[in-house]
C-alpha cells in the first residue's frame, strides 16, 4: 500500500480512502465487515463515513452506517487502532420540525452534540478527522473553531477537516484559524473526477497553497466512469444518469472506454488513477458495495498513466484550463 501525509499534518493515510456510504442501505453488515477486514489486510487505513449515512434509502435511518462500523470495531483484534477514522457533521439527523437545532448547520451546539452521538454509534472515544460536511454561512468561524478546540482539548477529535467548501471558504477558515493560533483545517473533501474538473480552477490550488489534503469524492462520477457504456451494466444510480447524458457526453464516455481498452485497463481503475495523478490529491474515496468491488479498486494504485494518454483524456474531458486567473485571463 502507498501512504502519504494528510495535508501539512504529520498523519499518514493510505492513498485510497474507504468510503462507507453504502454500508446498510446497499451493503449488508456481513459484506461490510468483510470489506473492512480486507482493507486492513492490504493496508488501507483511511476510512470515511458521516453521521447521516444510512438514511437516503427506503427503510434506512441516519446513523446506520456508523452503527455498522462501531459493531466492527467492537470485534477487537486491533481493528480500531489500525484505522484513521473520519466522520462528518452538518446534516439533519432526526425530525428537524421538532428539533429546530437539528437542522443542517455547524453551530457549536450541533457540532458537540452530534459528535457525542457519532462516537456512541461508532463505539469509540475519539475520531481522528472530524469534517464539516458543508459550509454554514450563518456560523462564524470563531464559533466553529471554538467548538473544535473544545473537542480537541477533551480528546474527542484530533484533526479538523472540511467537505464541499469553496476556495474562498477555505481561505477564510485558515485566516480565522491563524487569528486564533489554531492549526485549522488539514483537509478538504471535494467532488472531483474526469467529468468534474472545475476544482482545478480554484479549490485544488487553494488546498495546495494552504497545505490541505484533498480527498476526492465521487471519483467515478457516480459510476459513469465505470465502463457502463460498453458493458451496459448499470449500478443503482447510473441508469437514470446515463439516460440524461447529452450526445457529446456519451461520445466522451465512449471514447474514454475505448482508450482504456487500448491500454488493457478497466475504466474505473483508470479514472481512479487519474485523480491520484494530481499533486493536490491525497486519497480518492472508493465506495465499494461488495468485496469484489473493493479488490478491483486496488489496481488503480499500480497504473502509471503516460503523458500521451493523459493528453487524450484532456481532449475527451477538457478541464477549465488550469488554475485561475491564467485559465481565463492573460
Amino acid at each position: 500500500m502507498q501512504f502519504t501525509h494528510l495535508g501539512r499534518s504529520g498523519l499518514q493515510v493510505s492513498r485510497l480512502c474507504l468510503g462507507t456510504m453504502n454500508w446498510g442501505p446497499r451493503t449488508d453488515q456481513a459484506e461490510a465487515f468483510a470489506i473492512m477486514d480486507r482493507a486492513l489486510e492490504v493496508g488501507v487505513n483511511f476510512f470515511d463515513t458521516a453521521n447521516v449515512y444510512g438514511r437516503p434509502h427506503g427503510g434506512g435511518h441516519a446513523g446506520w452506517t456508523e452503527e455498522i462500523i462501531g459493531r466492527w470495531f467492537a470485534l477487537g483484534g486491533g481493528r480500531r487502532e489500525s484505522v484513521v477514522l473520519a466522520t462528518k457533521v452538518y446534516g439533519p439527523m432526526g425530525d428537524s420540525t421538532l428539533k429546530i437545532n437539528d437542522k443542517g448547520g455547524l453551530s457549536a451546539y450541533k457540532i458537540k452534540r452530534q459528535l457525542d452521538e457519532s462516537l456512541n454509534r461508532l463505539q469509540t472515544g475519539q475520531v481522528e478527522l472530524y469534517q464539516m460536511h458543508h459550509i454554514d454561512r450563518h456560523a462564524p468561524w470563531d464559533e466553529v473553531f471554538g467548538a473544535f478546540e473544545d473537542l480537541m482539548a477533551a480528546g474527542k477529535v484530533i484533526y479538523a477537516g472540511a467537505s464541499n467548501l469553496g476556495a474562498r471558504h477555505l481561505a477564510y477558515a485558515q485566516a480565522a484559524a491563524d487569528r486564533r493560533s489554531f492549526f485549522g483545517l488539514v483537509s478538504e473533501q471535494h467532488k472531483y473526477s474526469l467529468r468534474c474538473r472545475l476544482p482545478e480552477l480554484e479549490v485544488l490550488p487553494a488546498c495546495q497553497e494552504l497545505g490541505l489534503g484533498v480527498i476526492p469524492w465521487s471519483p467515478l462520477d457516480g459510476g459513469l466512469l465505470g465502463g457502463q457504456i460498453t458493458t451496459g451494466q448499470t449500478g443503482p444510480r447510473t441508469g437514470e444518469a446515463l439516460d440524461r447524458l447529452t450526445e457529446a457526453e456519451r461520445a466522451a464516455l465512449t471514447g474514454f472506454e475505448a482508450a482504456c481498452k487500448e491500454i488493457g485497463e478497466r475504466p474505473a481503475d483508470v479514472a481512479l488513477a487519474w485523480t491520484l495523478h494530481h499533486p493536490a490529491v491525497t486519497a480518492p474515496i472508493i465506495g465499494p458495495r461488495t468485496l469484489d468491488h473493493f479488490n478491483q479498486s486496488l489496481r488503480a494504485l499500480e497504473i502509471d498513466l503516460e503523458a500521451d494518454f493523459l493528453a487524450k483524456l484532456d481532449e475527451l474531458f477538457p478541464g477549465p484550463g488550469g488554475p485561475s486567473p491564467e485559465a481565463y485571463a492573460w
